[in-house]
């Protein structure tokens, strides 16, 4: 009777209903990200391979893999990685250090492993889901503890601290901030205090963010640039200030789709980070308002599956994919609006050979 009764729990989960307001969300999202890879990178893409389109069939290639492990990993039951979350952090571990050892070096930085000439992959997005499959795993079997500070707070940054190392000695600082943001929200969700967080950034979190902007001259550039762009508006303030222009000329209702004038070659390769001053320039307020409310959908969402999830390890999973989205989305857009310093930051479901259809909830 036991073994019949897991049986059919199991089959239950396997046909659960899916929500269809995140999947509709999810599809709008990829959708409209498409159409402006489509129309943002055409005339990079005609300069560099004389195919206007080779971008666009790139990034339609992935969106479509994307959909498929979507549908896949939604039938799997997420309890399945809880048995593994040690596991995740070894992962995690081994591709960082893999990436300083066989990465290529692009830009002085060494962010990619090459498969081959065409075929590539970016570490550093893999060990964002293992870090919350491994952070979920963990802060369920320390419940009990999270409340203390040094084996609820202290002890479960430490796990996190050799991931950021390898991750600056790559260097990749935005990608560091983002695993610290996910890490840090599922622990507070989880039970740890929020004024350990506040006393320790106070006097460790702060004064380490400074020293590694000061410590390297193009951060620090880039903080300058932030202040006062057009003090260099040829150089490195050309691209906030193209971002700006495109962003602003676009007005209420936008240029019209395919009409934009900063994607020829004004804003670097405008497919990638700054895909969404594009946005704005070619349809407008209106139009940037409708992707920031689908990406608000996406986190009320997400949230809620968070909220309603049988047992705390789906609740942080959830939790952790939503502010993986959400971090993305607020630092890119903060950064193309000039907000912040900028930061090489994709905006989700919208960056080329960014698609995040297979971070919904495992």
């Amino acid at each position: 009777m036991a073994k019949n009764k897991k049986e059919r729990t199991f089959s239950s989960f396997v046909n659960n209903p899916i929500d269809f307001t995140l999947l509709i969300t999810i599809l709008l999202l990829l959708s409209i990200g498409l159409v402006m890879v489509l129309s943002a990178s055409s005339p990079s893409a005609l300069a560099e391979d004389g195919n206007s389109y080779s971008y666009f069939s790139k990034q339609l290639i992935f969106a479509i893999l994307g959909i498929i492990a979507m549908l896949f990993i939604s039938k799997i039951d997420y309890r399945f990685y809880q048995k593994f979350y040690k596991h995740a952090w070894v992962i995690a571990f081994i591709l960082l250090a893999l990436v300083l050892v066989a990465g290529r070096e692009i830009n002085g930085a060494k962010r990619w492993i090459y498969i081959t000439d065409t075929l590539s992959f970016q570490p550093s997005e893999i060990v964002k889901l293992l870090m919350i499959i491994f952070y979920a795993g963990i802060l369920v079997k320390n419940r009990d503890q999270l409340n203390l500070y040094g084996k609820g707070f202290i002890k479960h940054m430490c796990f996190l601290t050799p991931i950021i190392l390898l991750l600056l000695l790559q260097p990749h600082f935005s990608a560091s901030i983002v695993i610290i943001g996910i890490c840090s929200i599922m622990m507070i969700m989880a039970g740890c205090k929020f004024w350990h967080f506040l006393a320790t950034g106070g006097i460790v979190g702060i004064p380490a963010m400074i020293f590694l902007i000061v410590k390297e001259p193009y951060r620090l550039q880039r903080v300058i640039t932030f202040l006062n762009p057009w003090q260099d508006a040829t150089g490195d303030g050309w691209q906030v200030i193209q971002s700006l222009y495109a962003i602003g000329s676009g007005g209420l209702f936008g240029a019209g789709l395919g009409e934009s004038k900063q994607k020829y070659l004004y804003i670097p390769e405008p497919h990638n980070d700054f895909i969404f001053s594009i946005l704005g320039e070619e349809l407008g307020f209106i139009g940037c308002a409708v992707v920031i409310i689908l990406f608000a959908i996406f986190i009320w969402r997400g949230i809620l599956i968070a909220m309603k999830a049988p047992d705390m390890f789906g609740s942080l999973v959830a939790i952790g994919i939503t502010a993986l989205v959400a971090i993305q989305v607020i630092i890119n857009i903060a950064v193309v609006t000039s907000s912040m310093p900028a930061t090489g930051m994709p905006l989700p479901f919208f960056s080329y050979r960014w698609n995040g259809s297979v971070y919904t909830v495992m």
